[in-house]
């Protein structure tokens, strides 16, 4: 090989484009087709006849060939005529291409006439000449550019028509449907062949789209889904309100097919492919209710500057939490949590979103007292979201001291510190399980809430020296049998607390960690088996950004005392939502995937309440939002009883449950077997 040929820095043979190799050619095939353009216009103004055409004109057009050309080539550059990707031009293409023609046509006119007096002596040429001229140029230039993009639609179209891929419906015959079937038509990315298009406006059924019917609206999703043998339902309506969406997919999921849906119009992405923006339908979209709103505004001018920590800042609550928090400028935000993978996880996340947040992110539990001493004094937060909890019902069951250590006297020490320190605001994570608990994760957390209120209320009457420093471990106190020290040598710094303390209690969390939506999806793709416990069973369900949501804005309406209970709707059953998955999974239940059904697991119960009886319902801005009126308990027995259970649950006794009863008159455990 001749080095003399290598590229100088990276001693190889220099490479040219093939794009570029394809531009000299159009550059050739414009110069030539130019001023064909104009010689056709001049023998059509001669019928044809090329001997009576007088050579003045002849010679005239000989010579003017190559500055024309030569102009040409140089406007066509500046409109990127030559460095367009022809196989994907588009309206906008089309456009820049005549409008080149034309500029260079009105050229022609200025350049020929003193060209031609110059050189032949004529005053001008026909007429005829310059109208057709102008016409052939600009059809010679714009259809060799599309010509190519033509073949390829006709190329891409033969083949989608003889697919024998998935068979593809179409919801919506807007714009997003009318994009989404091109798409579907030209590119690879989405296998399948579009038979037919729905859409509910009248005016649209029964006629086309590039080749494809409108054959009916919703109600004819099924009738069309058996006719043609559809295997794949895509609902590309981005703007179609959450009711509305979610009356089709009831309907498309009884049809067995695949169903794919576009994002909402405010998460569409605009310069995107919308194939790719396509996903699966979630059981979310199936919820039987709208979803939460909640005005953001007012939560993020509250928490905006603020210090916040976050308590189980890993889980799946404390992380959304995070998430959200972070998006909205807090002045410092703090993640605590005794799993390092997901306060890792979160981190590396939260730095790569949010570069400029001043984000701090501590290893420790909620049960180490001096820790969370001293996190709360180099901190100094002014609200706490206290998410840290155990809240696997079965796996409770079976260690009961552990969620009555890590629950309960994990939220008094957290609710403690906060006190002795400062904080304004202090938000406990609930459950709706708190209400007439059958397990003992609902009843350690109806004891949060006690505690909460507890607090809440010793601080209202300025008894909050009365509050006991609470003591589990031999080396926090050096006495083993002296849990509670009544507080004296611990100084609030100032002459009366000022912490409000709310609780926030909602349903089962979609997407969350201890969810059975993961479990269910799982069960769907490897045993095709899906285990349910009871065919009766029912929860209520919502979102992991509704529920956040929820806890943010107790935040801003929180007084004190409070249990915040949100307006989920209707519960929804187990096994309905089980199937629901199944069928949005293009299967069928009970043949193509069995369902199980296996008995109520230790302290398990049918259904949840949001409301014991004696809890009555208060109004807040948010009509979806209710407060519960806090239920009296005595105050002295209570911290007294509470005395005997942290004997028992850090002796790890057998009589945890009898004294959780006796504490929670609302828990009712069945304790045989045990």
């Amino acid at each position: 090989m001749n080095d003399s040929l290598k590229d100088e820095k990276t001693g190889h043979k220099p490479h040219i484009e093939k794009w570029k190799m394809f531009a000299v050619l159009l550059m050739i095939y414009d110069m030539v087709a130019v001023n064909l353009s104009y010689f056709a216009a001049l023998i059509l103004r001669y019928d044809l006849k090329f001997s009576v055409i007088p050579e003045a004109y002849i010679g005239a057009l000989i010579r003017f060939a190559p500055v024309y050309a030569f102009i040409c080539v140089i406007v066509f550059a500046l409109f990127r005529l030559y460095a367009t990707v022809w196989r994907y031009a588009s309206y906008y293409e089309l456009l820049r291409a005549v409008l080149a023609s034309v500029i260079m046509s009105l050229s022609h006119v200025v350049l020929i006439l003193p060209f031609c007096r110059m050189v032949s002596g004529i005053t001008r040429m026909p007429i005829s000449y310059y109208c057709f001229g102008a016409v052939f140029q600009c059809a010679s230039v714009v259809g060799i550019r599309f010509i190519y993009r033509v073949l390829i639609l006709f190329k891409n179209s033969s083949e989608v028509t003889s697919s024998s891929g998935p068979r593809v419906m179409i919801i919506g015959a807007g714009d997003a449907g009318q994009k989404l079937l091109r798409e579907i038509n030209t590119t690879k990315v989405i296998s399948g062949k579009v038979c037919c298009i729905i859409d509910d406006d009248s005016n649209k059924i029964g006629r086309f789209i590039d080749g494809i019917k409108i054959v009916g609206g919703r109600n004819d999703i099924l009738h069309y889904s058996r006719k043609l043998g559809i295997d794949k339902i895509f609902v590309a309506i981005p703007s179609l309100p959450s009711d509305q969406l979610r009356e089709i997919l009831e309907i498309c999921k009884e049809s067995g097919c695949e169903i794919k849906t576009l994002p909402s119009t405010q998460r569409l992405l605009s310069d995107g492919q919308l194939t790719s923006q396509m996903k699966n339908v979630s059981i979310e979209d199936l919820l039987g209710r709208e979803p939460i709103k909640v005005e953001m505004d007012e939560i993020f001018e509250y928490i905006s500057g603020k210090k916040i920590l976050i308590t189980g800042g890993g889980g799946s609550i404390g992380s959304e939490l995070a998430r959200q928090i972070a998006a909205h400028s807090p002045g410092l935000l703090l993640i605590f949590d005794v799993y390092e993978n997901n306060a890792y996880e979160i981190q590396q996340e939260l730095k790569r979103t949010h570069p400029d947040l001043n984000l701090v992110v501590e290893i420790g539990s909620v049960r180490d007292s001096r820790r969370l001493d001293q996190l709360f004094k180099k901190y100094k937060p002014d609200i706490v979201y206290h998410a840290a909890a155990h809240k696997h019902v079965p796996l409770m069951e079976d260690s009961p001291n552990e969620a009555i250590k890590n629950n309960v006297f994990g939220t008094y020490k957290t609710a403690y510190a906060a006190m002795m320190n400062g904080v304004h605001r202090f938000v406990l994570i609930s459950t709706d399980k708190a209400v007439n608990p059958t397990n003992i994760m609902g009843a350690s957390k109806r004891l949060c809430e006690m505690i909460i209120q507890f607090f809440d209320r010793m601080i209202k009457e300025h008894r909050e020296d009365e509050i006991p420093v609470l003591r589990t471990h031999m080396e926090d106190d050096g006495d083993k049998n002296a849990p509670f020290i009544i507080p004296g040598q611990d100084d609030l710094g100032h002459s009366h607390a000022q912490t409000e303390y709310v609780a926030v209690r909602f349903g089962n969390v979609l997407g969350s960690n201890g969810s059975v939506i993961p479990l269910f999806k799982k069960q769907i793709e490897t045993t095709r088996v899906v285990t349910v416990t009871h065919k009766n069973i029912i929860r209520y369900f919502m979102t992991l950004p509704e529920a956040v949501s929820l806890v943010l804005q107790a935040g801003t309406y929180a007084k004190g005392g409070e249990i915040f209970v949100l307006d989920m709707g209707e519960p929804v059953k187990i096994d309905t939502l089980a199937r629901n998955l199944i069928k949005l999974s293009g299967l069928r239940p009970d043949i193509d995937v069995k369902i199980e059904y296996t008995g109520l697991r230790p302290g398990e119960k049918l259904f949840e309440e949001k409301l014991m009886d004696e809890e009555g319902l208060k109004t807040t801005p948010n009509k979806l939002i209710h407060i519960g009126n806090p239920i009296p308990f005595d105050m002295d027995k209570f911290i007294e009883n509470l005395t005997g259970l942290l004997n028992t649950a850090f002796d790890n006794g057998d009589e945890i449950f009898e004294q959780v009863a006796n504490m929670v008159p609302t828990y009712h455990h069945d304790n045989s077997g045990r």
